[in-house]
């Protein structure tokens, strides 16, 4: 039998048997995450015995197994392949999570800039949609992976159908903050763990605060090179001093993550029983970022939120938006939400993911279109864990005598008409007619030397904000707007608010956007605030 080709991954670091030139990059036809275009990733092992490999590996160390990898034609060698390490492994199985790293004997390789690639099973979907779905609808509103199938073959025989999720690393963390230095942590807990006695039980990883490190480590997995000081001060003011909280914790992004775990029931999550599957970033500015992560629980797949036993349909129909809200041993949802204005804000976003996905019914057009895209492979795959009308099924109909997994359309539709006859969400929020920074009269020699903001809202808001930064700053400032005839306003009144903010140079560029805000809700202009925002700059003013 040959010797099995693997490497140790010993205390975070890779230890080479050899050393590789570096690989001219090859960049495929089109993006490796085009959701419309199915991956066809293709593994090779010296060893015939992998499957076994691969399984003894997961079972009993962290080393990788090397193979080759082909991606839709363009070919790496010496990828290290791994089945993921998660609680939904069983040893012969035919099909696992795979996490594959390029970059691992040869540390430049990559395909399109990326190093990694984490293949999901989608154990508990039946339907094949929840992640890149859930992944899409969270994207339109703020930093989240990436997702879409890939058809997968080891030594030419097939594999399966899985989810294709982009891995939260440098890159990602590059390409949606700016920066990959910082202090960064996935929130992995250990459902069995020994911690010493001054730690508290079963708080995972809820960012309860500790006065000794060693009880974060069974539930926080650094992937940085320091950062237990700065999870310790995050959870410090967390619970402590929470009205400091924007200072190290970018409070907006994690309101918009807690909508939408509520919205579609994702209990996998922060908001679930165990508080898990998500990540922790400090960026450049000081402040931790939260990025989701593993949606194959989405969509009332995992029922239990840690208060009695799980959930029945009807009960997550009626979920409160308010989950946790006076639940301390929740502190990310109990202290943001003890704030009127961080609540206000919240209900914003759950209703504005409700109206926009749900009570149009847009996702279950989206959900009909990915399973049609992927009916043929689906029909195909000899090692899938449902049969196919368990597949076409899910989308409107509970799966499982045992597990129960609802119907996408069976849960959401009911789901979006309670949340939108929900008294704190059904009222009405301020409305936008129009925004603009003025700019320099025509024919007019005097020259824009600031920008001046002007909005008109709808009747009854009684408050408009901008935030700005000039490009390359990592922070929003705020400023309040006024309605009093002297801030770049019209007449006091009139609805019409105004503001300026000083420039610091002709060619640099500013970037903003505007909050409302009225006795129920808060809108914002560009209601996708978080990844796009307006810009100019004095030279286009002028």
């Amino acid at each position: 039998m040959k010797k099995p080709h693997y490497l140790l991954l010993l205390f975070g670091l890779f230890f080479f048997p050899f050393s590789s030139p570096a690989q001219e990059i090859t960049i495929g036809d089109s993006d490796f995450y085009e959701v419309s275009k199915i991956q066809e990733i293709n593994l090779s092992f010296s060893e015939d015995n992998w499957q076994y490999l691969l399984d003894t590996l997961r079972k009993n160390s962290n080393r990788f197994l090397i193979g080759n990898l082909e991606i839709n034609g363009a070919k790496y060698k010496n990828v290290g392949v791994q089945i993921v390490d998660d609680r939904a492994f069983e040893p012969g199985k035919k099909r696992n999570d795979l996490l594959i790293k390029l970059n691992l004997v040869n540390r430049v390789q990559n395909h399109q800039g990326y190093q990694t690639i984490h293949l999901s099973s989608a154990r508990r979907d039946p339907s094949m949609i929840r992640e890149v779905l859930g992944f899409e609808i969270a994207r339109s509103y703020f930093p989240a992976p990436k997702a879409n199938y890939a058809d997968v073959k080891i030594n030419k025989q097939p594999y399966g159908l899985l989810v294709n999720v982009e891995n939260v690393d440098k890159k990602f963390l590059k390409d949606n903050f700016g920066d990959d230095e910082g202090s960064f942590f996935k929130v992995e807990p250990n459902l069995y763990p020994d911690p010493p006695a001054v730690c508290n039980n079963q708080v995972y990883g809820s960012l309860y605060h500790e006065k000794d490190v060693r009880c974060y480590l069974d539930n926080f997995k650094m992937r940085s090179e320091y950062g237990w000081d700065e999870l310790m001060k995050l959870t410090d003011i967390l619970n402590n001093r929470p009205k400091k909280i924007q200072e190290i914790l970018n409070v907006d992004l994690t309101l918009w993550m807690l909508a939408f775990n509520n919205v579609v029931v994702n209990m996998s999550s922060y908001s679930g029983k165990i508080s898990e599957n998500y990540f922790l970033y400090q960026g450049e500015d000081g402040r931790f970022n939260p990025v989701i992560w593993d949606l194959n629980l989405a969509f009332g797949s995992l029922k239990n939120t840690g208060k009695g036993s799980d959930m029945d349909l009807a009960e997550m129909h009626t979920m409160n938006p308010l989950l946790h809200a006076k639940n301390p041993s929740k502190p990310l949802i109990f202290h943001l939400l003890s704030d009127e204005s961080r609540k206000k804000a919240y209900l914003s976003h759950i209703r504005s993911i409700t109206r926009d996905w749900f009570v149009s019914e847009k996702y279950l057009e989206r959900a009909e279109e990915l399973q049609r895209m992927i009916q043929v492979p689906i029909s195909n795959d000899q090692n899938k864990y449902y049969n196919w009308d368990q597949f076409k099924g899910n989308i409107k109909q509970t799966v499982g005598k045992r597990s129960k997994i609802p119907g996408i359309q069976e849960l959401m539709y009911e789901r979006g008409r309670f949340l939108k006859k929900e008294q704190s969400i059904a009222v009405f929020p301020p409305k936008f007619i129009s925004q603009e920074v003025l700019k320099r009269e025509r024919l007019s020699g005097k020259s824009m030397k600031s920008f001046k903001f002007q909005v008109e809202v709808s009747k009854f808001t009684k408050r408009v904000d901008v935030f700005y930064r000039y490009e390359g700053e990592s922070s929003f400032k705020q400023l309040a707007l006024l309605d009093n005839g002297k801030s770049n306003d019209k007449r006091a009144g009139d609805n019409i608010f105004g503001g300026e903010v000083e420039n610091k140079g002709n060619n640099l560029v500013i970037q903003y956007y505007f909050r409302a805000e009225n006795a129920g809700l808060m809108s914002y202009e560009p209601s996708n605030y978080l990844l796009n925002t307006y810009k100019t700059s004095l030279k286009e003013l002028n």
